[in-house]
């Protein structure tokens, strides 16, 4: 093996390494979030119920409405982190790429 071939593995290595730390990152801060989010929209929503008890049906669409664009980050933000981690991670083709030029 070359030296050029095991500097490659190295930035190769380095490269997937750092994506996984920045797609757990991503996911992390999703789901923390996600979980303040619903603590406190679940808690106003009690609040408002409380303090107006006719406007129950109409509080509790639109509770569900905010529920769902909550949980719609928190899926995005889990499927972008998982594309790069196992999916095809751009920085390591352009690593790839400019290594075949090279070569």
């Amino acid at each position: 093996m070359g030296e050029s071939t095991v500097e490659l593995a190295h930035l190769i290595a380095g490269i997937q390494s750092i994506t996984v730390i920045a797609a757990a990152g991503l996911i992390a801060i999703a789901a923390l979030g996600t979980a303040l989010s619903f603590g406190m929209l679940g808690g106003k929503f009690l609040e408002s119920i409380a303090r107006q008890p006719e406007l129950a049906p109409m509080l509790t669409m639109r509770m569900f409405v905010m529920a769902g664009l909550i949980d719609a980050f928190a899926a995005i933000s889990v499927a972008t982190g998982l594309l790069l981690v196992f999916g095809s991670n751009p920085f390591l083709a352009a690593v790839l790429n400019a290594a075949t030029k090279v070569s």
